[in-house]
């Protein structure tokens, strides 16, 4: 990976990055309830919306506005001007969202999205991991149109969504199971488009027509041999003290495949400057980098 200059926000954890096409970025913070913009050329970021949650992925909206995924309160769509916040699916199902994490928006405003956990919420996020709950889902919805339809259950932490841009299929990662599925439209059937080796976070298409992933830390191997133990063993393991848990080590890792699967590149960057990615977008060479980890968001230019 090239050198990764730092774009200093406010507050620690820009998640994920989505980019205009006049090359303005945006990021929501996951733990401290704003949307971020980047101007062109600006060296850091500013505040433009307080979205009053933890914010996970973004998109463009057709209309102009980014659309948040928030751990908690779901869809919202922000509008970066006014600072307007609108809630689209606060709930699903009759309950709140355990994960609202990931999204992918098709050209007709059908936005696909996952839940990451219906079990536990965004700061429990590690013993969804080691208990393995399988209580993820990728879904699609329509605004206006009710609930969404499940097109993917029984994931294990549910993760970054992309659609295809042929619009054949979506993808959506299995963070633990360090997989990501394919599910394709025209009948549903699902099979594995790639198995990564660290656990693949946010998803994104880039503007050279590549499906990128963030791998913010290795697989673990003791973990995933847990995961053949007992359920109430998991659960004794998923509650002891952080001080006994893996601690994972830094990485600084990127992978991007054709729509095809095939793997195109695979880049290791230097952890003591930028580490933990977990959300990755790539505009016209340029690759902008999101951390839960980190102060600052990322950017370097591809050679």
């Amino acid at each position: 990976m090239p050198p990764v200059t730092r774009v200093p926000a406010p507050h620690l954890g820009p998640e994920d990055a989505v980019i205009t096409e006049d090359g303005t970025v945006y990021s929501a913070l996951r733990n401290d309830g704003w949307l971020l913009r980047v101007r062109p050329g600006a060296e850091g970021a500013e505040k433009v919306a307080n979205i009053g949650g933890r914010g996970l992925g973004c998109e463009l909206m057709p209309d102009g506005r980014v659309l948040v995924c928030n751990a908690d309160l779901g869809l919202q769509a922000v509008d970066p001007e006014t600072g307007d916040v609108e809630a689209l699916l606060p709930e699903i199902f009759g309950r709140t969202f355990g994960v609202c994490n990931n999204a992918s928006i098709a050209p007709d405003g059908t936005i696909y999205l996952s839940e990451s956990s219906s079990a536990y919420a965004l700061e429990d996020f590690k013993k969804d991991i080691v208990e393995d709950t399988k209580s993820g889902r990728l879904m699609r919805w329509k605004p206006g149109q009710g609930e969404p339809e499940v097109l993917l259950d029984g994931l294990s932490f549910a993760n970054g969504v992309v659609l295809d841009p042929q619009g054949a299929f979506v993808l959506v990662a299995e963070t633990t199971h360090c997989r990501i599925h394919r599910v394709w439209l025209e009948d549903l059937r699902t099979d594995i488009f790639a198995e990564v080796p660290g656990y693949p976070d946010n998803l994104s298409l880039g503007s050279d027509g590549l499906i990128w992933t963030a791998l913010p830390a290795p697989q673990n191997a003791a973990v995933s041999k847990l995961h053949n133990s007992p359920l109430w063993l998991r659960k004794i393991v998923a509650r002891l003290p952080a001080a006994l848990q893996p601690n994972p080590p830094k990485v600084s890792w990127l992978m991007a495949f054709s729509r095809d699967g095939e793997l195109v590149h695979f880049l290791e960057g230097d952890p003591e400057q930028y580490h933990h990615i977990t959300g990755v977008r790539e505009k016209d060479g340029r690759v902008w980098l999101g951390s839960i980890e980190e102060h600052a968001l990322g950017y370097f230019d591809l050679a």
